[in-house]
């Protein structure tokens, strides 16, 4: 029997509806979840921030909210990465146009970025960033850092107790002391050249290399072919000695505590020459340079031996007595003893035996068991922070042998240096106005560097009468670890700020804008000053400096630049696209100086309608916006002094820059006997 020809026309339109029907459904449940992403896409097409503000309410509140107190809105207010708007504004000239862009070219009014307003910034950290396109390589970079950041917060909530309790960085993993370490040359090749020294050095260690200088090569040097001097090559051959404090901070270069640098041929002088010297974060101290004449005056001694021995120069003939005066010292017979002049001690292609001593008051350098140079310490590289031995340049080493080694750990190692003593701990934020409000920038994990400035000049009597204010403002770092103790530390000695993003250079500007913020909002101060961990600051002495000006002038003050130009080469390049001017605006070095009140809150409010250009060099930034509020707003005072030293130390300093936390304590010393001298050489 035949089946009727609707049948099949009926089923087919039974399963097609159910199929549309299952579709709807579907669709509802997608525009259910979907919802609230289309009304935070429509609060950004019509200005209105309530939906953000009510989710926010949600997030207030944190069991953390009150670790450092800050309130530092428009900072987190779509900072990390605002889309701007007006490409006008974002390569603009050094001095602004003095009237804003309003509308678009068409008249429409310019979208208004989501704003996202994160709070207290120890609090818990809002789940959302912006989605807007179209970033600068800034912004994209803070975008970046910001995802990061969350991200570090969330597993930093996560980390036990107890790990926290038993992080190496907060008390430092037992280590084995030996008291020799040896290497042979492939095994330090293997490691890069470096051989690890567990708990440093002390009095009596020595260090023994064995190894031979290659013979010269040729370098092309730029400055010679711009003289004309030739092609512009020279021969070379030369190698570095170095002991490092590879335990100051974990992602800098480590501060050369000795470095011993024999150059047998290339120097610029054209002789042998053996170079010493210290360095810490790449700002070199006054080289010690031996070549070839004796150095052996009485106050220039280090534990008896000159500091520099006498070898055999080509362009140098040793005066010999007259036949005379020689025949009339053997009639009487007074003895003689012979100078023996040796050549210098390293030759291409021979094998030499180095030896490094460390003696009372400095090292001592032998090859082949004769006495060549001696180097005095220097305050702030002491032997028992130097745990790493690095050679490098031309030679083949054969091996190297550490003797003597100290058997504990040393007193003062930056992963035990924060001592939770209640004398360190900030007072709170005054409710009466406050002269300075001094903002302090610092790497997550520069422990010592925070310790030795509360154990220092944050004692000074302006900030323990509460007239001055200080503050640290900190990022965050890529290790949990890190941050665990940081979150300890912030708790204990309430004198950090915490920003919630993933630390680096690009993004230093971010924190100068938060220390402006919190100048003005958290705090009511006449003025503020940034300045860097490495930096000491004679309080007082500053207070005086900008009393010397009339309150009633906006003020810019520190060491000032002008008319530099940016590197468009090399490690600190600034591209075109970054920085498209020729010149910087006029602007002080970054490590110190002081704004007044009005310029901040200038910069405040600009940043929070999102008309602040921002730049990577933010002491470059702030020359820029203190020109932008000298142009449209108020005649700034431009107070320059040399003493807010941008390289070290000088005589007589308001600020002392790129000062380990030793010589943090020394300078801390000196000027508790009235002197504001310098703890080094330079």
């Amino acid at each position: 029997m035949k089946r009727p020809k609707t049948e099949p026309q009926v089923a087919r339109r039974f399963r097609l509806s159910h199929f549309l029907f299952g579709i709807g459904i579907l669709y509802l449940i997608f525009i259910s979840l979907k919802f609230p992403q289309f009304l935070e896409i429509a609060s950004v097409l019509s200005g209105d921030d309530s939906y953000i503000e009510s989710d926010e309410s949600r997030l207030g509140d944190s069991e953390d909210a009150d670790i450092s107190k800050p309130v530092l809105n428009s900072v987190y207010k779509d900072t990390f990465h605002r889309k701007l708007e007006d490409n006008q504004h974002q390569d603009a000239p050094v001095r602004p146009i003095k009237e804003p862009l309003e509308v678009g070219k068409n008249g429409s009014q310019p979208i208004r970025p989501l704003q996202h307003r994160y709070g207290r910034i120890t609090g818990e950290i809002m789940r959302k960033r912006n989605r807007t396109n179209d970033l600068s390589v800034l912004e994209r970079m803070a975008d970046e850092a910001w995802l990061l950041g969350l991200k570090a917060w969330e597993d930093l909530d996560k980390l036990d107790e107890k790990e926290t309790r038993e992080s190496s960085i907060f008390e430092g993993k037992p280590e084995s002391c030996p008291s020799w370490v040896s290497m042979t040359g492939e095994e330090l090749a293997m490691g890069d050249r470096l051989m690890f020294l567990p708990c440093g050095l002390a009095a009596g260690s020595s260090i023994t290399v064995v190894g031979t200088p290659h013979y010269a090569h040729k370098e092309y040097v730029p400055q010679l072919a711009k003289y004309r001097r030739g092609d512009g090559t020279v021969m070379v051959s030369q190698f570095m000695v170095e002991l490092q404090g590879l335990k100051a901070v974990d992602g800098e270069d480590p501060p050369k505590i000795l470095h011993l640098n024999p150059r047998l041929k290339g120097d610029w002088s054209r002789r042998p020459v053996i170079e010493h010297n210290t360095c810490y974060r790449m700002q070199w101290g006054t080289a010690q340079r031996c070549d070839g004449l004796a150095k052996n005056d009485e106050d220039m001694l280090v534990d008896g031996f000159g500091r520099c021995e006498k070898w055999m120069r080509n362009d140098i003939v040793d005066s010999k007595e007259s036949k005379t005066t020689s025949w009339f010292k053997r009639f009487i017979g007074r003895e003689q003893k012979p100078e023996v002049t040796w050549p210098f001690p390293f030759v291409e292609g021979r094998l030499f035996i180095l030896t490094i001593r460390a003696g009372i008051d400095g090292y001592h350098i032998s090859v082949g068991g004769r006495h060549v140079t001696s180097f005095p310490y220097r305050t702030g590289f002491t032997l028992e922070d130097a745990t790493g031995l690095a050679i490098k340049g031309e030679v083949d080493v054969h091996s190297v042998y550490a003797t003597s080694l100290p058997s504990s750990h040393p007193s003062f190692s930056p992963q035990r240096v924060l001592e939770m003593s209640e004398k360190w701990k900030a007072h709170p934020i005054p409710k009466s106005p406050i002269q300075i409000f001094i903002g302090v920038l610092s790497a997550t994990n520069h422990f010592a560097e925070r310790m030795a400035v509360r154990k220092t000049w944050m004692q000074s009597s302006a900030i323990k009468s509460s007239s001055v204010v200080v503050r640290f403002f900190v990022a965050l770092n890529p290790r949990k670890e890190v941050n665990a103790v940081l979150k300890k530390e912030a708790a204990y000695f309430g004198d950090i700020v915490i920003l919630p993003f993933m630390d680096r250079y690009e993004l230093v500007v971010l924190k100068t804008i938060a220390i402006c913020e919190f100048g003005i909002q958290n705090v009511t101060a006449a003025y503020v000053m940034k300045c860097d961990d490495d930096t000491f600051v004679r309080v007082e002495t500053v207070m005086k400096e900008i009393e010397r000006i009339s309150p009633k002038r906006s003020l810019y003050m520190g060491n000032l630049n002008l008319l530099h130009r940016p590197l468009r080469s090399g490690k600190w390049a600034v591209t075109f696209e970054e920085w498209p001017e020729s010149v910087y605006p006029p602007y002080a070095n970054g490590p110190g100086y002081v704004i007044s009140s009005d310029i901040a809150n200038f910069i405040v409010s600009q940043h929070g309608n999102r008309s602040l250009r921002l730049f990577k060099m933010e002491d470059v930034s702030m020359g820029m916006w203190v020109e932008q509020f000298n142009s449209s707003i108020s005649q700034v005072q431009y107070s320059h002094n040399w003493k807010f030293c941008q390289y070290g130390c000088l005589v007589d300093y308001f600020t002392a820059h790129y000062q380990s936390p030793r010589q943090m304590i020394c300078l801390w010393d000196k000027l508790a006997r009235g002197r504001a001298h310098c703890c080094n050489f330079r």
